[in-house]
């Protein structure tokens, strides 16, 4: 049995487990088992069974004297043997009567036990990514015939129960050769048991080796057959045989010797997991590797008589070695699986959206790039299938099992400072209200924001006058802040958890200019569905994890930018600068750095996936030097590389402006609400909304469904007066006044223009 120090036992470090008995020991051993070494092989006329016994009975008769009514000394010997048969035949059939009458006091067979596995979670080809202990702490992984190597079947047939497929559980030629044995060597030699018995033995465990106890086997096994058929009994066999310690069923073995699934193996593998639920502690290869080679080998011979294999087979695979360690059973997307098997502990088979080939991939880069970035750090990346919303692969920490690194820690579900990651959503809502375009002229040079806020670019200098699409690509600080000072910051985060975004801000603080470069908290799962959205033409995703699951509850459409602008910070995202180790223009991306150092964020997409990637420690403590473009994009763009495809730009939508800055209309020119965007603006009296008034709440009834008009009036400017909506334009007249009547509630840029180009815009928010 293993020790408390077995590196598979779930229990590990809690003291040994109490043994277990194997097929070998819980009963005499079968017809192909190895007789232990103490018990001599039958002489050969005595391995025919049942079969010999008419030649015998020649013998008896062919052994009588020439003198009359005498015997020769042949002869008594073969009176002996008739003595022997009769008594024979006079046993099996007490032993009918018997099992007859010993069934009728058994109660009903209870497969409770028998039928407990370990929950398995799979990826979406049924690819193994993380099995559990069951609650006992065995490893007992759900199996059946159809999924393992048929040499294994023909070689467990062969040395087991060669008869397997034709007796009704009970092999009655194995039973009296078993009886006869027993007779002639005065001891028993053999059990003759099926594989049906030794599942009966599973099923029932009984630590006695008497009679009653092998009648209750051999009753068992004609009801376990005639219950579940051949199949069912030969998938009981393949889930509970005794493998050593906790390990249970060939699945939970072939996993933890030699590391891989049992659906092809080699004829020495399907040798040793045929030998070892004979003993499994005393041939356990871990630790009785001569005695498991041995038993191994003893199979691989059997197997070569009966024709299973050939002889050249047979001794090419003894010149394998065995194993001598355990495996650790498979762990990937352990965050992943962990989180699925506690929302569903019930369900003992789970198929996630997870692409196994795709998260072993990246797992290992998490790993790697987080070993290499110090001490201490961690990573973790996410990818989503853009046009469903599904998981491709969840990885949580840069090794699950490294406490150096808090690898139990998920990264993906912390919530961090996104730095500047959030930027594009600014810009995005910028483009929606009809404030900006792409190329929109805006300032980066210092400024003074609410008195107090003075905020400064990451490398500390200024660029002038830039456009909005420079601005975004090379993230600077000023042109964001002034863009959000213009939408609004209340406005802002009302819309990122208008997304579905779960957003915190510090306690007790309303949202303020700050937001613009991470004054915030978001997970990298919630950052991810966000850009997820730009792909979608704005719509947020719901993230879907598992396949097999119950059907999700119908949820709202969640949308954190309209088509037209998801567009414009796709198009201006995809031209910003990649890092070294990747070529430009191939996925939009954008990257972020924590105020501190603390974290480094990168999130790239195309029309297919959107990858998120985050980097730094688990417990927030400054990392000096741990920048965004520098450490999460290079991780971003290898990540692209191992999801492999070229990638896929997105259409462009039909109402899309493409023009330069000269060609834009005027009040999209130029951001500065004091600057006149023509020289004929600076004359005469500046144009100004007058009503509504900017950030006013105005009740127009519109939530009792009643059509309502809103009042739109001006001072200054030339006429005509153009004006418009959310960028769109709704009534134009010489007069200074006018009316527009409203969709539906909620916020509305209210924009007006006149004959010289000059222009003004108020937000309001309309009940």
């Amino acid at each position: 049995m293993a020790s408390d120090a077995d590196p598979l036992s779930p229990h590990a470090g809690r003291g040994p487990s109490p043994p277990r008995r194997g097929l070998g020991e819980a009963a005499a051993e079968g017809e192909g088992a190895v007789p232990k070494e103490a018990h001599p092989e039958p002489p050969p006329h005595l391995r025919s069974g049942c079969a010999s016994a008419s030649s015998l009975h020649d013998k008896v008769q062919s052994g009588l004297s020439p003198r009359a009514g005498t015997l020769s000394p042949r002869a008594g010997r073969g009176g002996r043997v008739g003595t022997v048969l009769a008594l024979f035949v006079i046993v099996a059939l007490l032993l009918a009567g018997a099992l007859w009458r010993y069934a009728a006091t058994l109660p009903p067979l209870d497969l409770t036990q028998a039928s407990l596995r370990s929950t398995v979670i799979l990826d979406r080809k049924g690819q193994l990514l993380r099995p559990f202990a069951t609650a006992d702490g065995r490893w007992r992984l759900p199996v059946s015939a159809d999924a393992i190597d048929p040499r294994y079947l023909a070689m467990l047939k062969a040395y087991e129960d060669r008869r397997f497929d034709s007796h009704p559980g009970i092999d009655p030629a194995a039973t009296l050769r078993a009886a006869w044995q027993w007779l002639a060597h005065g001891k028993i030699v053999s059990g003759g048991s099926t594989l049906s018995m030794q599942v009966a033995r599973l099923v029932e465990p009984r630590a006695e080796r008497s009679l009653p106890a092998k009648l209750r086997q051999m009753v068992r096994a004609v009801e376990l057959e005639r219950t579940l058929g051949k199949a069912g009994v030969l998938n009981l066999y393949l889930a509970l045989a005794p493998y050593g310690g906790p390990v249970e069923g060939v699945r939970a073995a072939s996993l933890a010797y030699f590391g891989r699934e049992p659906a092809r193996l080699s004829f020495a593998e399907s040798a040793l997991l045929v030998a070892l639920p004979q003993s499994p502690e005393a041939r356990r290869p871990d630790r009785f590797a001569a005695n498991a080679r041995r038993a191994r080998d003893r199979v691989l011979d059997i197997a070569a008589e009966r024709g299973v294999l050939t002889a050249a087979e047979a001794q090419a695979a003894k010149a394998e070695p065995v194993p001598v360690a355990r495996k650790q059973f498979p762990m990937l997307a352990a965050h992943a699986a962990e989180q699925a098997h506690a929302a569903d502990p019930d369900a003992r088979v789970q198929h996630l959206t997870l692409d196994a080939r795709l998260q072993a991939s990246l797992e290992a880069l998490a790993t790697e790039r987080a070993t290499a970035a110090g001490p201490a750090l961690s990573a973790a990346i996410l990818a989503i299938d853009n046009r469903t919303g599904a998981v491709l692969a969840h990885v949580g920490s840069a090794g699950y099992l490294d406490a150096a690194r808090a690898g139990a820690v998920d990264a993906t579900q912390a919530v961090r400072s996104p730095g500047s990651a959030l930027k594009p959503f600014i810009y995005a809502l910028a483009f929606e209200d009809g404030l900006a375009h792409p190329e929109t002229l805006l300032d980066d040079r210092p400024a003074r924001f609410a008195a107090s806020y003075a905020p400064e670019n990451f490398d500390m200098g200024f660029r002038g006058t830039v456009t909005a699409r420079v601005a975004l690509q090379q993230s600077l600080n000023l042109p964001a802040v002034e863009l959000l000072d213009a939408v609004g910051a209340a406005r802002f985060v009302a819309r990122l958890r208008g997304a579905g975004a779960t957003i915190l801000l510090p306690r007790d603080t309303a949202p303020g200019l700050p937001v613009a470069l991470g004054g915030l908290g978001i997970t990298l799962t919630d950052l991810a569905r966000l850009y997820a959205g730009l792909v979608r033409s704005g719509t947020v995703p719901a993230l879907t994890r598992r396949l097999d699951g119950p059907p999700a509850a119908p949820e709202p459409e969640w949308r954190v930018a309209d088509p037209v602008a998801a567009w414009y910070v796709a198009d201006i995202l995809r031209g910003a600068p990649p890092p070294e180790n990747a070529l430009p223009g191939r996925i939009s991306f954008k990257t972020g750095t924590s105020y501190g150092y603390r974290d480094a964020w990168a999130v790239g997409f195309d029309a297919r996936v959107t990858i998120a990637v985050w980097i730094g420690r688990p417990d927030g403590a400054s990392v000096p030097g741990l920048v965004g473009r520098s450490h999460a994009a290079t991780i971003l763009f290898d990540a692209f590389a191992r999801f492999g495809g070229e990638p896929e730009a997105l259409p462009r939508p039909r109402d899309a402006l493409v023009a330069t800055t000269a060609n834009l209309p005027p009040p999209l020119r130029h951001i500065r609400r004091d600057a006149p965007k023509t020289f004929a603006a600076t004359l005469g009296v500046p144009l100004k909304i007058a009503y509504p008034p900017d950030g006013a709440r105005v009740d127009l009834g519109l939530s009792e469904g009643a059509q309502a008009r809103l009042a739109l009036k001006a001072l200054g400017g030339q006429p005509p007066l153009t004006w418009m909506v959310d960028g769109l334009p709704v009534a134009e007249a010489m007069r200074r006044q006018s009316e527009w009547s409203p969709e539906g509630a909620g916020f509305a840029r209210i924009s007006v223009m006149d004959a010289a180009g000059a222009s003004d815009s108020v937000v309001v928010r309309l009940e």
